[in-house]
C-alpha cells in the first residue's frame, strides 16, 4: 500500500526534507504532488531515522511546506529498455526527447546495476577499430576494455569523440552499437552531435543521452548510469557489441561536488567528495564481458583535465581505475594537427592481447613498439636542437627529426578520414622506412625483410645530400 505524505519539513535549494517516514529506501524514487496538480520526481539521498532528504530534479520552485504531497514509489530510479531504443534521442534520465513517441519497454532496470561478478568476466580479446590511426596502432582499444581520453578545455575533443561514432566497427562482422552519453553541454554542442550523427546516417545503430548545461544536476548523476544500464541491456539481451562514449566526465564531477556541497557533506581533495574514487568506479567497472554472453560493453569516458594538469583529482583516479589512456596534447592542438594525440603518454593496457595475428596483423605489436622508440628519439633530438640548432646535428638526428614531421603530419594528423588496421599499418612501415635498417631494433629480421621497403639506397640518398650540399655552397 502506497502511503501519501502531506507537507514538508524543510526546502533548501533543490533539496527536501520529510519526517516521520518509515520503510523508505536510500536511492528510492519519490513523486511530489504540487498544489496545482503539477508532479515532480525526487530522490532520497539521505535517511536519518525517520527523516529523508529528497533532491527533487526539477527544482523547488512553487512548492509549499504545508500542501505538497509526497509519494514514494517503492523503488530506485529506472530505465525502460526495448530494441526500439536505437536510433532514438533521450535526456538524461533515458526519456524520450526526439518527438518521435514514446518507447514501449520489455523491461525496467534498476540505474545503479548490478555488479558483475569477477569470476563470470570473461579476459577482453579483439580489437575495436576506431578508423584513427594513433589510436588502433598505438593505443588500441580492445572490447570489454575502458579507454579514457584526456582532453583540456577548448581542445577538439568532441570533434574526436564524433568521428570515433561515425567510424568505429568491429572486425568479424559482428553486431554493433554505440551508447552515447553528452553530460553538461551547451545547446549548440548537443545540436552538433545530433546533426553530425543524422549527416553521417550512423543514427540507426546510436543511442543518444543528452544532459543539456541548464538541466538539474542531480539528472546529470544518473545519465552515465542509465546509459550503461541501455549499454548492458543491449549487450548482454540482446548480443551486441557496445561502445559507450561519455562526454564530459568532468561535467559529472562536478555535479557530484555540487550535490556533495549541498548535502553538507566534508570535502575530500580539491573539494571533490571524498567516495569520489568509488563512484567513477562504479562507472567504469561496468565495462567487460561476461561469461555465456555473447556482447561486450567497452568504455571510452571523455575528460576535460582543469587547467591541463594530469594530477588533478579526476584524471588522476580515472587513471587508477581504468586500462590506460589517451592524451591530447594542446601543442599539436595549436599547430593544427587533428587528432592531437599526444602518443609518448597515451597507452592501452590491453593492447598486447587483443593484437597481432589473428587479431590484426603479425607485424601490428613489434610496428607499434619500433614507432614509440623512434618517436621518443625524435623528442630527445628536438632537446638537443634546441641547445644547439638543427643544423649541428648528426646525421643520424637529422633523420629522426625529418622522420618526426612526417609522423605528426601523416600518422597522427591524418583529419578526419578513416583508416583500414592495414592502412594504418602500411604507413607505418613507410615512415620507419625514412630510416636506415640498423636503427630499427624493435623488429625482427624476418619482419624487416617483409615490411622494410626504403624509397632509396641509404648511401644514395646520403649522397644525394652531399651533392645538394656542395651545389648549396658552390
Amino acid at each position: 500500500m502506497l502511503l501519501e505524505y502531506v507537507g514538508l519539513s524543510q526546502i533548501n535549494g533543490s533539496l527536501v526534507i520529510l519526517d516521520g517516514v518509515k520503510n523508505a529506501s536510500y536511492d528510492e524514487m519519490v513523486v511530489l504532488r504540487l498544489d496545482d496538480g503539477s508532479q515532480r520526481i525526487g530522490r532520497i539521498v539521505m535517511i536519518e531515522g525517520e527523516k529523508c532528504v529528497i533532491q527533487v530534479f526539477e527544482g523547488t520552485t512553487g512548492f509549499s511546506l504545508s500542501n505538497t504531497r509526497t509519494t514514494l514509489t517503492g523503488h530506485p530510479m529506472q530505465v525502460d529498455l526495448s530494441p526500439e531504443l536505437l536510433g532514438r534521442t533521450l535526456d538524461g534520465l533515458g526519456r524520450p526527447i526526439d518527438g518521435l513517441g514514446a518507447i514501449y519497454p520489455e523491461c525496467r532496470r534498476d540505474v545503479n546495476g548490478a555488479p558483475i561478478n569477477p569470476v563470470s568476466r570473461f579476459y577482453p580479446r579483439n580489437y575495436i577499430c576506431t578508423g584513427i590511426s594513433a589510436i588502433d596502432a598505438l593505443t588500441t582499444l580492445i572490447r570489454g576494455q575502458k579507454l579514457p581520453i584526456f582532453s583540456g578545455s577548448g581542445m577538439r575533443h568532441n570533434e574526436l569523440a564524433v568521428q570515433i561514432v561515425k567510424q568505429a566497427n568491429v572486425s568479424d562482422g559482428e553486431d554493433f552499437a554505440i551508447v552515447f552519453a553528452a553530460m553538461g553541454v551547451k545547446n549548440d554542442v548537443a545540436d552538433y552531435f545530433k546533426s553530425s550523427f543524422e549527416a553521417a546516417n550512423v543514427m540507426d545503430r546510436v543511442v543518444m543521452l543528452l544532459n543539456l548545461a541548464g538541466d538539474p544536476i542531480v539528472e546529470r548523476i544518473i545519465t552515465p548510469k542509465a546509459a550503461l544500464t541501455i549499454a548492458e541491456y543491449l549487450a548482454f539481451d540482446l548480443g551486441k557489441n557496445i561502445l559507450v562514449i561519455l562526454t564530459d566526465m568532468t561535467s559529472y564531477c562536478e555535479a557530484l561536488r555540487e550535490f556533495s556541497s549541498s548535502k553538507g557533506e566534508i570535502p575530500g581533495r580539491k573539494g571533490y567528495p571524498g567516495y569520489l574514487y568509488s563512484d567513477l568506479a562504479s562507472l567504469y567497472e561496468r565495462a567487460g564481458i561476461v561469461k555465456g554472453k555473447k556482447g561486450s560493453v567497452t568504455q571510452i569516458p571523455i575528460l576535460t583535465m582543469p587547467n591541463d594538469d594530469i594530477t588533478h583529482p579526476i584524471p588522476d583516479l580515472t587513471g587508477y581505475i581504468t586500462e590506460g589512456q589517451i592524451v591530447l596534447d594542446r601543442n599539436l592542438d595549436a599547430t593544427g594537427v587533428y587528432p592531437p594525440i599526444s602518443v609518448l603518454p597515451s597507452l592501452s593496457r590491453l593492447m598486447k592481447d587483443g593484437i597481432g595475428k589473428g587479431y590484426t596483423r603479425e607485424d601490428h605489436n613489434p610496428l607499434a613498439n619500433q614507432l614509440f622508440a623512434t618517436y621518443a628519439r625524435v623528442q630527445d633530438a628536438k632537446a638537443l636542437a634546441s641547445v644547439i640548432g638543427e643544423e649541428e646535428l648528426s646525421p643520424s638526428d637529422k633523420r629522426v627529426m625529418e622522420f618526426g614531421r612526417a609522423f605528426e603530419e601523416k600518422f597522427v594528423g591524418q583529419g578526419n578520414t578513416s583508416r583500414t588496421i592495414e592502412e594504418t599499418l602500411d604507413l607505418g612501415w613507410e615512415l620507419l622506412s625514412m630510416l636506415p635498417k640498423e636503427e630499427l631494433d624493435r623488429v625482427d629480421q624476418v619482419l624487416l625483410d617483409h615490411y622494410y621497403k626504403p624509397k632509396t639506397d641509404p648511401k644514395q640518398r646520403e649522397l644525394g645530400l652531399r651533392r645538394a650540399f656542395h651545389d648549396d655552397a658552390e
